[in-house]
C-alpha cells in the first residue's frame, strides 16, 4: 500500500463519520477553522494532513484517532 492509498482510506473514514453524524462539509470546515477546499482535499485523499489536523478532526467528531487510522496493509 502506498501513501496515496493511505490518504484516501483515512479521508474516506473521516467523510463517512462526518456524514454519519449529519454534519455538512461547510459546517465541519467552520468547526475545524480550516478552508472548505482543504477539508475536501483531506476527505478525497488528495493531501497529507498533519497529525494536529487529524487530532482536531477526531476531537470534533468525538472519535478516537485510532478509528480513522485503523486499516490493514
Amino acid at each position: 500500500m502506498d501513501k496515496e492509498e493511505v490518504f484516501k482510506i483515512v479521508g474516506g473514514k473521516i467523510r463517512e463519520e462526518r456524514l454519519r453524524q449529519n454534519i455538512t462539509i461547510t459546517e465541519f470546515a467552520d468547526r475545524l477553522d480550516i478552508e472548505y477546499n482543504n477539508l475536501i482535499r483531506i476527505e478525497k485523499g488528495r493531501t497529507n494532513p498533519t497529525l494536529g489536523t487529524l487530532y482536531n478532526i477526531c476531537k470534533n467528531l468525538k472519535i478516537p484517532l485510532k478509528q480513522i487510522m485503523d486499516f490493514k496493509e
